[in-house]
């Protein structure tokens, strides 16, 4: 019997039913029994029988033969090896073909319980799985392109849900209007990113956007987020009032009288 497990490639071939193991205490002569079947199962014979079962489900994406051992933790009741083969599947890079075969105590017959293609320590892996609707990340969007709000989005509600404007005028002009939710969302990554009060730029400021001229609040209302209207600065980006840079409108040109000046000879490399 074959039975595949989608998504996995994962294929298993079951032989006969194992039994005849037991839970008390293993006798030299049942050691010595089972001494014989492992050499069974790790025999040239067992190497043949694990190459021909894998080869029916891998055909020629079956490699050579690179090891065999017994299950990780494996107590006396056990009579199983596990025969490795490289897999030469495209796509599948460091994967390896996986056969488990089995003994019956009291038996020399090779029983094959499973044929799986599985990752090694090296295999290439598929990235994590990324819903469609999530594939679209900030700053993908190009001229021409056009990407439609989910039906469900949280960012959006009906103007007759709008409970609170927290400070911020919404666009009269929009069917809908910009829920709670998508304004904290908005707040937070303004606070976070780039132009907000931790950034590298901000940390170094002697003065914050706060008390300057290039510094158009939002709304009367203070929200603590505006719009930076200086063009050697973070020009028509939404800045958070404890942002800050090196051309504040009150930046003082720093004097040196000549004496303080120190010219030196000048190498430009020519």
């Amino acid at each position: 019997m074959t039975l595949i497990v989608p998504h996995s490639r994962r294929v298993s071939w079951f032989g006969p039913r194992v039994g005849g193991g037991h839970n008390g205490p293993v006798s030299s002569r049942q050691r010595k029994r089972r001494g014989n079947q492992d050499r069974i199962l790790f025999s040239p014979r067992a190497v043949d029988v694990a190459t021909e079962a894998v080869g029916e489900i891998g055909g020629d994406e079956v490699g050579e033969h690179i090891g065999v051992s017994a299950p990780v933790g494996q107590d006396g009741s056990g009579h199983v090896a596990i025969h490795r083969f490289r897999s030469t599947a495209p796509g599948y890079r460091g994967w390896e073909w996986v056969v488990v075969l089995a003994a019956v105590p009291g038996s020399e017959e090779i029983t094959v319980n499973e044929v799986t293609l599985q990752a090694g320590r090296k295999a290439t892996l598929a990235p994590e799985w990324v819903p469609y609707e999530d594939r679209v990340r900030p700053g993908d969007l190009g001229p021409g392109d056009r990407l439609p709000p989910r039906p469900d989005d949280e960012r959006l509600v009906p103007w007759a849900e709008l409970k609170d404007g927290a400070g911020f005028i919404r666009n009269p002009r929009g069917q809908r209007t910009l829920s709670e939710t998508g304004l904290s969302q908005a707040l937070t990554r303004w606070r976070k990113g780039k132009f907000g009060p931790t950034s590298e730029y901000a940390q170094a400021a002697a003065m914050s956007c706060r008390t300057c001229a290039f510094y158009l609040p939002f709304d009367s209302v203070d929200t603590h987020f505006g719009a930076c209207a200086n063009e050697f600065a973070a020009d028509g980006r939404v800045v958070h009032e404890s942002y800050g840079c090196g051309a504040h409108s009150d930046t003082k040109e720093e004097s040196l009288s000549a004496s303080q000046r120190d010219y030196g000879a000048f190498d430009d490399g020519l």
